[in-house]
């Protein structure tokens, strides 16, 4: 059977990383189902693809959508690392059963791939050694971490024992063009908005945290990789092998803001110790298999970036 044969169902399509999924698939697929829990896509799809909406916790809605030998992406998480420790009860119960059910429904219709969206920026923790690899041992300090890993767990576990045709994806700290700010996620978005608001950036420690941010487009390239060419019961890395710290990306930002006569104010507070200081994910596997590389430096990203969110103020 050739990928335009395949039905691709992926759930959470609709947000910030899944809509580029879904763009890169509906002209290689024959029929791309996003299923998402808005009553309406937030943000425009591609008129190939359709839209349905329900709550992939429902095992009646998993039913109606899953097909022997279709492929299913999992881009779902109702929680972020922030609001995870805030309410660690709520990011385990509203995440860790609907992902669990899943894998059960995927091993009833028999699906023919599986690929999870785990978080490589959060199931690490702290670390030996840079970069990381997927070998490295799992140490994560946030309830959102622990229950990415803990979905890791079980569905090697349904590929071991069951022969589930899984494959998971840890991607490191996604940005670009359209990510909201103020979500608890994606610090360069929350400096960028702060800078055009004339507000300050807040970083914690005099360097802040140093994280592997990978622009979305080669996220979405990345998953679409381990999707075709994965190794069913494989975990793969997707990051750029570079770290950069809240202090560089502010000096890039500085850069572009200065064009703009704009004057970019920081605030420093003590490091926190949920903070993981260093995360630089080792993609090596996900090469060695597919061929992929990350191809959006962080500057050209973060410009291209930061020109998006002028435009759409106006500038």
């Amino acid at each position: 059977m050739s990928f335009n044969d395949l039905k691709t169902v992926i759930i959470g399509g609709g947000g910030f990383i899944g809509r580029r999924v879904t763009k890169l698939l509906t002209t290689q697929r024959s029929q791309i189902i996003v299923l998402g829990r808005a009553a309406v896509p937030i943000c425009e799809l591609p008129p190939e693809s359709i839209y349905l909406s329900g709550d992939y916790g429902d095992r009646k809605t998993l039913q109606s959508v899953l097909e022997p030998g279709c492929e299913v992406i999992d881009l779902a998480y109702s929680t972020v690392p922030k609001t995870s420790f805030e309410n660690p009860v709520f990011d385990l119960v509203s995440n860790l059963p609907c992902s669990v059910g899943l894998l059960e429904e995927c091993l009833r219709v028999g699906v023919g791939r599986l690929v999870l969206v785990s978080s490589g920026g959060t199931v690490y923790g702290s670390v030996d050694s840079l970069p990381i690899t997927e070998d490295h041992p799992t140490r994560p300090i946030s309830p959102y971490g622990i229950t990415k890993l803990a979905i890791d767990r079980y569905a090697m576990m349904f590929h071991r024992n069951n022969s589930l045709p899984v494959t998971v994806v840890r991607p490191g700290n996604a940005y670009g063009e359209d990510q909201r700010s103020g979500t608890g996620q994606g610090f360069i978005a929350a400096a960028i908005d702060a800078i055009l608001s004339r507000n300050e950036i807040e970083i914690f420690g005099v360097h802040g945290t140093i994280r592997d941010y990978i622009h979305v487009n080669d996220v979405a390239s990345g998953i679409v990789a381990a999707l075709e060419k994965g190794e069913d019961g494989a975990i793969y890395n997707i990051g750029t092998g570079i770290g950069s710290s809240n202090a560089d990306v502010i000096k890039m930002l500085e850069v572009l803001a200065v064009d703009e006569g704009i004057d970019v104010k920081q605030i420093t507070r003590p490091a926190r110790r949920f903070d993981v200081e260093a995360n630089i994910l080792d993609s090596t596997r996900l090469w060695q298999r597919s061929g992929w590389k990350a191809k959006v430096d962080i500057e050209q990203g973060i410009k291209k970036m930061w020109q998006s969110r002028l435009s759409s103020r106006g500038h």
